[in-house]
């Protein structure tokens, strides 16, 4: 069973979420990547939760899909206000959080207000260094549109220079599973193995050799499978 909600961030802002709901006190929170929303991938990720009995959640952050916003006004600093936004709005004991790509920054700097029993992270995008391309380019022309429509300007910019993986890796105290493909030319690989190093906290990297940024169909199902058993485990 599927609601859909509106959770209302402030006045006139709402974020598009929906709740694939089973009887169980076991959540799981999805966030989308930099470019995405939350259909295609997310529903199946949720169906896949809820088959194995956990709530699943999926939602767009301001500026993408139905949440309101455009997509230029969003910034790190109000993905993570949407992504707690959300967790509160169902208020579960227990939960663990999903990020993909950007996501992923999302979740990991959110968890100095957010203390999920897991997190679970594709290819996350840990180093600022990584958004180093579109940044030079907001400074040079003053905006960078990504995918046709995606565009930042300054205001993403020096939001996003506020944080540091550094920190976040100071606020990281719950077991953390990242998922990262060997061949990935968006998100290195390197990058992942690099901030491991960085991380005190109980930490397992899969790395799935020949996988891109996106995931083939076999890796996805592997992930999921993966992600599932380590939610039995840890919620």
């Amino acid at each position: 069973m599927t609601q859909e909600y509106n959770v209302q961030v402030s006045e006139g802002e709402k974020i598009s979420v929906a709740h694939h709901k089973v009887d169980s006190d076991k959540w799981i929170f999805f966030c989308h990547g930099f470019g995405s929303n939350k259909e295609g991938s997310y529903e199946t990720r949720c169906n896949k939760a809820t088959k194995a009995g956990f709530n699943a959640v999926r939602f767009d952050f301001r500026g993408n899909g139905e949440s309101s916003g455009k997509f230029i006004e969003q910034t790190l600093s109000s993905r993570i206000k949407d992504l707690r936004s959300v967790v509160r709005y169902f208020s579960p004991d227990k939960y663990a959080l999903f990020g993909s790509s950007f996501g992923g920054k999302t979740v990991i700097h959110s968890l100095t207000d957010l203390d999920p029993e897991a997190v679970f992270l594709k290819a996350p995008v840990l180093f600022n260094d990584t958004m180093k391309e579109y940044e030079d380019i907001v400074r040079e022309k003053g905006s960078f549109t990504h995918h046709g429509e995606k565009t930042i300007d300054m205001k993403f910019v020096r939001d996003f220079q506020e944080y540091s993986f550094q920190d976040a890796a100071e606020n990281m105290n719950c077991p953390l599973f990242i998922f990262h493909g060997g061949s990935d030319t968006t998100v290195e690989f390197a990058k992942t193995a690099e901030a491991s190093k960085k991380l005190e906290t109980d930490l397992e990297i899969i790395k799935l050799e020949n996988e891109d940024h996106s995931f083939s169909k076999s890796a996805e199902k592997q992930m999921m499978e993966d992600i599932v058993t380590r939610l039995e485990n840890s919620l």
